[in-house]
């Protein structure tokens, strides 16, 4: 038997919708009602939903060297008393109107990491925060041609200032098991690696 949710997007009332904050992101007040399992409607609730797009993350894989290429930048949200604010990560950018994921994961491979892809395979999509956050990520794991490794690299109009590393698979996944993969992007991506790394390397060593 497969599982089916109860509800729907159409058990939901959207009574007002309208604009809270608009800067480099924006969020947007919500009331909305909702059908309760127990039966009947919610009362009215207002919540702020932070919008900033959709993303996609692709990891960049080079199975002739059995490594990842990641990437390592500051990210402000991260900014907090204890750690470091600088990130070790895959590659990720927003997908602008009209884009496909496809388009959007070159593009940002070639932008952060002088990286060149020769084949995607999708890993999973998620919202990485329902409960206040409306983006949708979707993750792809890419096949390595060339990669700017040593360099640094990123969109200057974007303030971006990323350094790029190559990382052998079995140093990414100690990192992984040693609790230091914090960015929920990469975290993701590499259990998904650590499931099928030796298959889809040694299909892709094969071809």
């Amino acid at each position: 038997m497969t599982f089916e949710l109860k509800f729907s997007t159409d058990d939901v009332r959207v009574l007002a919708d309208e604009a809270a904050f608009e800067g480099h992101f924006s969020v947007r007040r919500l009331t909305v009602q909702h059908r309760l399992f127990a039966g009947g409607w919610s009362i009215p609730v207002v919540r702020e939903v932070f919008e900033r797009g959709d993303a996609v993350g692709v990891l960049p894989y080079e199975p002739e060297t059995d490594s990842l290429i990641l990437i390592e930048q500051f990210r402000p949200g991260a900014l907090r008393a204890a750690g470091s604010p600088w990130m070790l990560e895959l590659i990720a950018g927003v997908v602008e109107i009209g884009e496909s994921d496809e388009t959007v994961a070159h593009r940002e491979a070639a932008e952060e990491a002088a990286c060149e892809l020769t084949e995607l395979l999708p890993i999973a999509s998620y919202y990485p925060s329902a409960g206040a956050c409306s983006e949708h990520v979707r993750l792809f794991c890419g096949r390595v041609k060339t990669a700017g490794v040593g360099g640094v690299h990123g969109a200057e109009a974007e303030h971006e200032d990323i350094l790029v590393h190559r990382i052998p698979r079995t140093e990414a996944l100690a990192l992984l098991a040693e609790n230091r993969i914090p960015n929920a992007h990469t975290l993701i991506a590499l259990q998904w690696l650590q499931i099928h790394g030796d298959n889809l390397r040694q299909r892709w060593c094969a071809t």
